[in-house]
């Protein structure tokens, strides 16, 4: 290894990482990854399927592993995986994560990125180096009280920092999915329909509406819902407004 390269893994060494997906096909559009997750989130979102992964202190309860772990399995998994994903959490929370990036670019993969959209200078410092973006729209971005709501922070300008995240990748014109998680007790058929005209106004052409499930090992508020929601007018709009759409229900 180089004094380059050598310097670069010192540094990323040093983010936190939560737990790792060593293979999947689900988590980059098209490619074989794996899925980095990073410890820490400023948001305690009411659906999140990872509560131990939102303070920035590692929860003993919970196994994770470290970037010496993470590099090792890429060097040995070089040629059959395509991408690495880095997740949360919010990855964008972690000062570590452009060298991470860096030294996984250099490994010769894929970059993608899960983000929420609440750190936008983050987001810039690293936008550059991404190959592709899952970004989660919580709510209509003009209505900040329901982002608020579900976000579980009373106070900032939550929608406001995704919008500028929004914009950030029309501008850099990197490939990326609009992604919301829905339940009828806090985004209405009129809130998902309100929602989607604004990312189709704003030039999103790929959205993906992620009907809530609650995983059976957390104690989450809400019930699952049935194929009635969201209904099949919303639905057709849905595929109606965007090039891309896909519904995912569990």
């Amino acid at each position: 290894m180089s004094e380059v390269l050598e310097s670069l893994h010192d540094r990323a060494r040093h983010l936190m990482v939560a737990g790792v997906t060593p293979y999947t096909a689900i988590d980059y559009p098209g490619q074989f990854s794996a899925v980095v997750f990073v410890q820490g989130c400023p948001w305690k979102c009411v659906y999140c399927h990872n509560p131990h992964m939102q303070p920035r202190r590692f929860d003993e309860r919970f196994l994770h592993g470290d970037w010496d772990e993470v590099v090792g399995l890429l060097k040995r998994r070089q040629g059959l995986l395509d991408a690495v994903v880095f997740s949360g959490g919010e990855p964008t929370i972690d000062p570590a994560l452009p060298d991470a990036i860096e030294e996984v670019k250099a490994m010769g993969f894929l970059v993608g990125l899960h983000t929420s959209g609440c750190y936008p200078e983050h987001l810039k410092a690293v936008v550059q180096k991404l190959d592709w973006v899952g970004i989660d729209i919580k709510a209509p971005l003009s209505n900040g009280a329901l982002y608020q709501k579900i976000v579980g922070r009373e106070k900032g300008d939550h929608a406001a920092a995704v919008s500028q995240c929004l914009d950030l990748l029309i501008e850099e014109k990197v490939l990326f999915e609009c992604r919301t998680t829905a339940h009828p007790a806090y985004l209405s058929d009129e809130s998902l329909i309100t929602l989607a005209r604004e990312l189709k106004a704003r030039g999103v052409s790929h959205f993906a509406l992620q009907v809530y499930r609650c995983p059976k090992e957390l104690e989450l508020p809400f019930e699952n819902v049935g194929y009635e929601y969201p209904n099949k007018d919303v639905l057709a709009t849905l595929e109606e407004l965007f090039e891309n759409f896909e519904l995912r229900r569990g």
